[in-house]
């Protein structure tokens, strides 16, 4: 059997047992909650999802899930772990991009024309410079760039 993950995200219970009961189906194996597994939804999750093997949640709402719960779930064979998720808004440019600025400036390239070639904006070019703690010897705006 394939394994099939689900995540949920919802901003209230109400909101998180509507989209489980959207969302779930036999196929699901996996299930990302981001709230307190309450009995509730726990037994929502196993009515809409019979196959499911694991339940996880933030790892700050762990501790707070009932020692009930937990042993209940023990007992039919389902996982519920914690699982760290990221956090925010998605990076923009890779690690890739960002060594690539730095390759440049340490070859004595000018930030404007690395924004140019790159086709980036300045002000990204120089927060790359001034978040590596680097010194080229690069004057910005009278101040020199920090060493690595």
């Amino acid at each position: 059997m394939r394994e099939l993950r689900a995540v949920i995200r919802a901003s209230n219970k109400e909101e998180l047992i509507r989209r489980i009961e959207e969302t779930l189906n036999e196929d699901v194996t996996e299930v990302y909650i981001n709230m307190r597994p309450t009995k509730e939804i726990v037994v929502t999750i196993l009515d809409n999802a019979p196959n499911v093997r694991r339940i996880s949640c933030p790892p700050s709402l762990y501790p707070k899930v009932s020692k009930r719960i937990v042993r209940t779930l023990k007992a039919m064979n389902i996982e519920l772990i914690p699982e760290k998720t990221k956090r925010g808004r998605p990076r923009k440019y890779s690690e890739a991009t960002m060594r690539e600025v730095i390759d440049l400036i340490r070859k004595g390239k000018k930030p404007r024309e690395i924004s140019a070639q790159m086709h980036i904006p300045l002000r990204t070019v120089y927060y790359f410079i001034n978040n590596t703690n680097m010194n080229v010897g690069l004057k910005t705006g009278g101040k020199k760039v920090r060493q690595a």
